[in-house]
Order: structure tokens, then sequence, then C-alpha cells
């Protein structure tokens, strides 16, 4: 176990809950620590249910792509916790995080406090003492409450797609959903955000006016449509034409027009069109419709995919589902699949059931929270069979032959990690 691991597992018994949204603590933390929060470059606060780390993966490579320092903020990781804090493009080294860690816990003083609420102020502490040009910023949970959201005059803000998750913190419909996620829009602070239904829209507009914020909505003030050979984003300023994006998957064109609306309202010198298109094409995010190419890709016949995703509730599903239904059809398609405790599974699984050629249900040894496989059986209706572990479906795969085909391994970014480690496939 790693120095900053030890510390991290150590600050678990500062508060008896995982979350518990609330601000108070943060910002008692923060205080003790000289309001690091106050000392930060320009921040774009990325909140929703599904794509916001695909959203702040294209801010990332656009922003690197014009040549700027860019911090990143994101959770959950998947191998490592350093994955979550990126300074000026590289991840936090152990020593620095080690130090970061120690300095809060300090000036924490033992309070009460939840460990994502001090990693944040870690995270905050870091990116205050090294020069940057950009913060790419993801909430954790929600919004309104969340951790992150001491910051009070961000660049720009920007909200992904609303679904049905975390319904036991954030509301049991979408508009109460999306009123927690409406919670990071600040006054006169633009707010770009993607398509949206209509219940969840009405409340992204009524809070705008509240704040007096400018919402830049896919549909009425930005357009991203297909065109051969790529996309083409349209707004006032006019059309850009744009290479497919880096990221795999039909809602990807969306989260990359949410992140080119939120950077344009806010207008950097730098952001140019070809940064922009640069961007689009290079980024990556791991677990996000991931082709896999290491030890686990090599166990399956030649000419066979391995993908991996971590999507994991019923819009996730969805998307999921629409891919492969589209982009993937004309290969047979194995789905291996395992979830954490107390997710929606049945939501999930229900688009899926339709175009998986086979559907195996698994549960990794080390993977966090693993929902048993009889309950993932269950949930798909009896279409899912046991599996054992994701070697062990892809044994099961290989063996039953046939044509060239595709594996998606899905349903957990707890077993994505765990996928990542046993394929030793590189994160980006």
């Amino acid at each position: 176990m790693s120095r900053s691991e030890a510390i991290i597992d150590r600050l678990h018994a500062l508060h008896p809950k995982l979350i518990d949204l609330s601000l108070g603590r943060m910002q008692r933390c923060l205080d003790a620590l000289g309001n690091p929060e106050r000392r930060l470059p320009p921040v774009i606060h990325v909140a929703g249910t599904n794509g916001k780390g695909s959203t702040c993966a294209f801010l990332r490579a656009i922003a690197e792509a014009a040549g700027q320092r860019v911090h990143v903020y994101t959770s959950p990781h998947l191998v490592r916790f350093h994955e979550r804090i990126r300074l000026a493009g590289r991840l936090v080294e152990e020593d620095r995080l080690a130090e970061a860690l120690d300095a809060v816990e300090r000036a924490n003083a033992g309070a009460p406090i939840t460990v994502f609420e001090i990693t944040t102020a870690v995270a905050f502490h870091l990116f205050a003492a090294v020069p940057a040009d950009l913060l790419v910023l993801e909430v954790g949970l929600g919004g309104r409450m969340d951790a992150t959201n001491v910051v009070d005059r961000p660049a720009a803000t920007a909200i992904t797609s609303i679904g049905m998750d975390h319904m036991d913190f954030l509301g049991d419909t979408l508009g109460k959903i999306a009123r927690e996620k409406a919670g990071i829009m600040k006054p006169g602070v633009p707010c770009a955000t993607g398509a949206q239904d209509p219940e969840p829209l009405a409340v992204f507009e009524a809070a705008a006016r509240v704040n007096g914020a400018s919402l830049l909505r896919r549909g009425h003030e930005w357009w991203m449509q297909g065109r051969p050979g790529g996309l083409r984003y349209t707004d006032a300023t006019g059309a850009l034409d744009l290479p497919p994006p880096g990221l795999h998957g039909p809602h990807q064109p969306d989260n990359a027009g949410i992140a080119i609306a939120a950077l344009r309202a806010w207008g950097p010198a730098w952001l140019t069109d070809a940064a922009i298109a640069a961007g689009v094409a290079g980024a990556e995010w791991p677990a996000r419709l991931q082709r896999l190419t290491g030890r686990l890709a090599q166990s399956l016949p030649p000419e066979w995919e391995l993908w991996l995703d971590g999507g994991h509730n019923p819009a996730a599903g969805a998307a999921l589902a629409e891919h492969c239904a589209g982009a993937w059809a004309g290969r047979p398609l194995h789905v291996v699949v395992g979830m954490k405790q107390g997710k929606g599974a049945e939501g999930f699984l229900r688009p899926l059931v339709p175009v998986a050629t086979t559907l195996t249900a698994v549960a990794e040894p080390g993977q966090h929270l693993a929902m048993p496989i009889e309950a993932v059986t269950a949930a798909s209706g009896g279409a899912a069979r046991p599996g054992g572990t994701v070697a062990e479906a892809l044994e099961a795969a290989a063996r039953a032959g046939g044509p060239p085909a595709r594996v998606l391994i899905c349903g957990s970014l707890y077993l994505a990690g765990e996928v990542l480690k046993a394929d030793g496939t590189a994160l980006p």
C-alpha cells in the first residue's frame, strides 16, 4: 500500500457516511487551508448524469491542442486514485499527492468530513499551487451540494445528459435530479447543455433566468449534425466542420458539442477552430466504449474485438444498445455484464437484451460491491447466463467459436477498473 493510499484509508474514519451532501464541512476545511478555491485558474464546472467524464475529456483535449496547461479533477478512479487529479497535463505523482494529503489532514484537524470532500480539498490545494491555464472540474454527485460547488465564479458551466441515477440522494424524478445539477449555475456565468428531455430542460431554463446566466441549449443556441466524414457544429458565430470524435458512441457528438459551446461562451483568446477540431478527434477517456488490445483481448480468436464501457444506468444502457444496433450491426455481439449492488440493473439491461447474441453475468473477485451473478441474471429476465469471472466468460465465448465477433464488457466502473488491470491497458 502506498503512503497516499494509507492516508486515504485513515480518512475514511472521519465520517460515518461515504456520501453526505453538504458544503459546510468542505468550506471549513478550505478556510483552514487558506482558501485555495479562490486561487484557481479559470474553471469550467461540469455536472450531469451521463457524459460528464467524456465532456471533460473533450474540454481537456481541445485546450491542450491549443497548447494550454490543463488541470483536471474527475471521479471515480478506475485503477489508481491518482487518476482523479491531473496537474497541468500530468497525473499527480505519488510524493506530491501524499504531501498534499498530509497538509489537508493537518488543516482538517480530525473534524468530521467525507473522503470525497477532503480529497476535493486536496485537489484544490494542488491546483492552486501549480500554474495552469484551465481547470476542468467534474462534479462528484449532483451539483448543488457537491463538494466541488464552492467555486463561486467559474468561467463557464456545463450540464450533460440527465437520467435516473442516485435517486436516493438526488430525487426520484428527472425534474428533481435536474434541480440538483442546476445548482452549479452561477450569476452571469454561461451554461452549456446538450440534448435533454423536456422536464430537465425546463428546470435549466428556469434556473438560468433566476441566475441571469445565458443557457446554451442544443437545438436552440447551438447545433451538432453529422456530415460525410465527420460532424458540423453551428452556433451564432458560424459553422465549424469537425472530424469524427475520438470517443465512440452515438452520444459523443452531444458531449463534444457541450464542450465546444462552453468554451466558445467563455471565449479565451487561445481558442481556435483548429484546436477544436484536433481536440474533438484526439480526445481519450478510458472505459467509455474503449477498445482493449492487451492480455484479455489477446485471449480471443483472431479478428475478434474486445470493448469496455463503464455505463451502468438506464440511459447508458439505451445509448449502448443504440450503438450496438447501429454501428456494430452485422457481427455477433457477446455482452459480458457485471454491476454494482444497488444499481438499477433491470433498467440498464432491458435495452441490451435484444441486441446481444449472448449475455453473460459476471463478478470479479476484486470488484467493489459487486452485484451477485444470480441477481444480474434475475434482472435480465433470465436472458443472462451465469459466467463466473470476465476471463471465464471470454474463454467460454471463444470456445463457442463462430464468425469474428465483438465482446462488450459493461455494467460498472468498478468492474471496468478490474478489467483494465487484467488487460494491462495503459490509461491515457
